[in-house]
């Protein structure tokens, strides 16, 4: 058995729903308005997320947002029900009709909803957004601010003693008499008393303190684990063994409560180290609770940084990262869903190139918009397909229910973020919205062509030659985009570089 070594848990803090990449976006209908929603979820909980709705069209006049708790299907069914509170209206940007922001309040961890009311001409339409509520970090107090309340915290101790040493030198005195010795000696007596109480309070004070941040970090959210190893010999030689692992994050977390998303329970990506130039999207199968097997294809030696996506029963999404190094893989050929893609080094990244030459001689070309790309915006990344004599491509299939499917992976891989036509909700997280009754028309348009049919047996018309992924870069740096289409039964692969300022 050729044995792992698991060097990195890149953004560990951050790796619910996606590593490093925690705003939530996704495109849908609302009724008759098309709504691009991006969520900015908070850092801490309680904690506020930013709403942010822009419409397709001028055709919107009001949007309210509210939060509630997004219930497990085994939940509706028992009739568990939630009340929630008044929706807020969302404020209409003054320069950009088109745009509505707002704010709201997420109480508790776990997996929420944000069910969005667009108003217009047209009358009334509804969606709802899964959103992963969780604590990543704690909040630290800013030098300046310390340092003030410090010094006010020792104004006030000051100030208590002061006052009790006056009332006990000068509190029964007639006015104009100057106190004896005896009362300037109690006096010193109190006040010194006085500040060891004072003092213990405030040092009792600090211990609470310290308990109730300690109890807090507990709650700050540890990903499910990932260990992964490599069978070299034997009957299941060429086999990677997959492990997960809870470290006791959350008693309510467990790792066998996973539901399909695009009908698999997991979502692999592998990418070649260091120069990320070959992907494969692959599709283990779990063979035990927390336990996934996959019979690798053919694989050059080397190492990799695996990414694995899974949605739980109640609709959280996790992304569990690991890294292994392999021998040379004589594997079995690709089959079903899985896919691979290769491209230049990224040593040799081009973030100008637009055009990815595939493996059958068409060509994928990434309809950018002039101007640099900034971070925390959110944006349509378009791509179009030519066939090798330049024409559009004509036989374009659906990819697990789905036009397409990207990767937006940084450089040194601190970002992953797996994106649909829909945006970077998964699945198998809507359709409890759905179930719900929340968001009925939530998959139509362009990320719903399939319907909740992930196999895309109903389609009867032609896909057009175009797919695109609404996504917002969390941060500057150097990324590389992968995107999969299908095409007359072929997985294609276009690779590209993408250079993000602030």
């Amino acid at each position: 058995m050729f044995r792992s070594s698991v060097l990195f848990l890149l953004a560990a803090a951050s790796a619910f729903a996606h590593v490093g990449s925690p705003d939530v976006f996704y495109d849908g209908q609302a009724g008759p308005y098309r709504l691009l929603v991006t969520i900015r979820t908070p850092s801490v909980i309680p904690g506020v997320a930013e709403i942010e709705v822009r419409s397709a069209a001028n055709d919107v006049q009001t949007v309210h947002i509210v939060p509630t708790p997004l219930l497990s299907e085994k939940s509706q069914n028992s009739g568990e029900a939630t009340f929630a509170p008044v929706p807020d209206l969302a404020l209409r940007s003054k320069d950009d009709p088109q745009f509505f922001t707002g704010s709201l309040w997420m109480m508790t961890s776990g997996s929420w909803q944000v069910h969005v009311t667009a108003e217009g001409p047209q009358g009334k339409g509804d969606l709802s957004v899964p959103v992963p509520a969780l604590s990543s970090s704690t909040k630290k107090m800013q030098a300046p601010i310390g340092v003030m309340l410090a010094a006010l915290g020792l104004l006030l101790v000051a100030g208590a003693v002061s006052i009790v040493g006056a009332g006990v030198r000068e509190g029964q005195l007639e006015p104009g008499l100057a106190p004896d010795a005896a009362r300037v000696r109690r006096a010193r007596w109190v006040m010194a008393a006085t500040a060891v109480f004072v003092l213990t309070l405030a040092a009792l004070g600090g211990l609470w303190w310290k308990s109730e941040a300690g109890d807090y970090d507990k709650h700050i959210y540890k990903p499910l684990q990932m260990s992964a190893t490599f069978e070299n010999s034997g009957e299941n030689a060429g086999r990677l063994m997959l492990h997960l692992t809870d470290p006791g994050w959350a008693r309510w977390r467990k790792v066998d409560d996973l539901v399909p998303d695009h009908n698999h329970l997991m979502h692999l990506y592998m990418i070649s180290l260091p120069e990320m130039d070959k992907v494969w999207h692959l599709h283990p199968d779990r063979v035990d609770a927390g336990v996934f097997a996959k019979d690798l294809p053919n694989m050059p030696a080397g190492r990799y940084a695996l990414y694995g996506d899974i949605v739980h029963a109640d609709g959280l999404p996790e992304t569990l990262v690991s890294e292994i190094t392999l021998p040379a893989v004589a594997g079995k050929p690709l089959e079903g869903d899985d896919a691979m893609g290769a491209g230049p080094p990224i040593s040799q990244a081009d973030p100008n190139n637009t055009t990815a030459q595939l493996a059958d001689g068409s060509r994928m070309i990434w309809e950018r918009e002039p101007g640099p790309l900034h971070a925390k915006r959110a944006m349509f990344f378009r791509f179009r397909l030519e066939d090798a004599d330049g024409k559009p491509a004509h036989d374009m299939e659906l990819y697990m229910g789905m036009p397409g499917h990207a990767a937006f992976v940084r450089a040194d891989r601190s970002v992953f973020a797996h994106v649909h036509p829909s945006g970077s909700v998964p699945m198998a997280s809507l359709s409890l919205t759905q179930n719900a009754g929340d968001g009925g028309a939530a998959m139509a348009g362009m990320a719903g062509m399939a319907g909740m049919d992930h196999s895309g047996m109903g389609m009867t018309h032609a896909l057009p030659p175009e797919v695109s992924f609404p996504y917002g870069f969390p941060k500057p740096g150097d990324y590389r985009i992968y995107v999969q289409v299908k095409r007359g039964g072929r997985v294609e692969t276009g690779i590209f570089d993408a250079r993000v300022e602030k």
